[in-house]
């Protein structure tokens, strides 16, 4: 493994690891802040902020990078991430604590960045393989973090985001000493078009061989939210479980995960090429779905844990399918414009999961995962558009 995937791969374990750390004691800061008033609005209006500047801006740092090249836009990114995390320890207002949030919300689109850059030095026939290791250390920082989050935070409520900001400051140190730059900038004027957030919208929408694939990953970024949104709801009517059963299945899932996007991601697009192990993850995940709808004691809940590990080889085969369709010039434009599409999805998957949920759980409770299951189907006809397609040029 070279010196530049370990620093990118440290990157996105130390960015999920800090926003892990903040998710127990959130609102216990926001009801600090508020002197125990209504904390609703305010953390409403947090999430929103956060999820619309992710939108915007993604695109936006991906076609920078593309222009610039893809270090200073990161550098850039874990700076700003870093005065967020300061602005969270110490700021009383919450007015102030929203305007983080959006600082954050524009800097954390470096996730776009960092999968251009692990495209730029990676084979394609590697692609799926590294793309599966992104996921397996984003999913190893999110198991960390709200535990060392929930430790520290019984201690002082503020320490979490020092740490954080701890941690982003090692992270922004490594990559301004050690990390190489990957692509280097374009020649020519800079043009303010081309920071424009609707521009890769709107050459996606005119780039016609890429838009059955992003419809898949869209239709994945509302299936995923099913489990997100619902599971401890789930649990807690379906299995009866209490707090320790919720957080043991967030550790089984979240390894079971993690081993899977670590060590299965490779050997199957290497024997399976990238489309057939899409096929394979999109199969099991649409099983795991077909079996939570029906399982009605608590091991069930476990047993399906392999199944939706299994399904998660997915995502990464589908983001290496993208990034052959594109020219080396685009893919910090390709993977903001898919960032951006991620954050749209991951707003309103949400929204629509609660309102199916809470609509037809007394008529039968597993209606939700026959609804994933569902639109899973209903995207698989676009496999049968993936053909060979040249890259189109910058």
């Amino acid at each position: 493994m070279n010196k530049a995937l370990i620093v990118i791969l440290s990157t996105v374990a130390l960015d999920a690891i800090g926003a892990g750390l903040i998710f127990p004691i959130l609102p216990d800061l926001l009801v600090e802040v508020t002197g125990g008033g209504d904390i609703g609005l305010l953390y409403g209006l947090m999430l929103v902020v956060y999820a619309a500047m992710q939108f915007i801006f993604s695109p936006v740092l991906g076609a920078l990078s593309d222009r610039f090249g893809r270090r200073p836009v990161l550098l850039l990114s874990l700076a700003g991430t870093l005065l967020d995390y300061l602005v969270m320890a110490l700021s009383p207002l919450g007015w102030v604590l929203v305007v983080g949030r959006a600082m954050a919300g524009i800097t954390s689109a470096n996730m776009a960045v960092a999968s251009a850059y692990i495209t730029d030095i990676t084979p394609a026939d590697q692609r799926a393989q590294r793309f599966g290791l992104v996921g397996a250390v984003m999913s190893t920082g999110f198991i960390i973090g709200p535990v060392i989050g929930g430790v520290m935070g019984a201690w002082w409520l503020r320490s979490p985001f020092l740490a954080a900001a701890l941690f982003n400051g090692l992270n922004l140190l490594v990559a301004l000493f050690v990390l190489p730059e990957s692509r280097k900038a374009a020649a020519g004027k800079f043009d303010l078009k081309e920071i424009n957030p609707l521009r890769p919208l709107l050459w996606l929408w005119n780039f016609k061989p890429l838009l059955p694939m992003v419809i898949v990953s869209v239709v994945f970024g509302l299936v995923a939210a099913v489990p997100g949104t619902i599971w401890v709801l789930y649990g807690a009517a379906r299995f009866g479980w209490d707090s320790v059963h919720m957080g043991l299945s967030f550790a089984v899932f979240g390894i079971c995960g993690t081993l899977a996007q670590a060590f299965l991601v490779g050997p199957l697009s290497r024997r399976f090429g990238d489309l057939g192990t899409l096929m394979v993850g999109v199969a099991f995940d649409t099983l795991a779905y077909i079996l939570m709808a029906f399982a009605n004691q608590s091991w069930m809940g476990y047993a399906v844990a392999p199944l939706f590990a299994l399904g998660g080889v997915a995502m990464p085969a589908l983001q290496s399918l993208l990034t052959s369709r594109v020219s080396d010039e685009q893919q910090g434009q390709l993977q903001g414009v898919m960032a951006s599409l991620m954050s749209l999805a991951g707003i309103v998957g949400p929204v629509l999961t609660t309102i199916v949920f809470f609509s037809t759980k007394d008529l039968w409770i597993g209606t939700i995962w026959i609804v994933g299951a569902g639109l899973y189907l209903l995207a698989t006809p676009l496999f049968a558009t993936v053909r060979t397609v040249k890259p189109v040029p910058a």
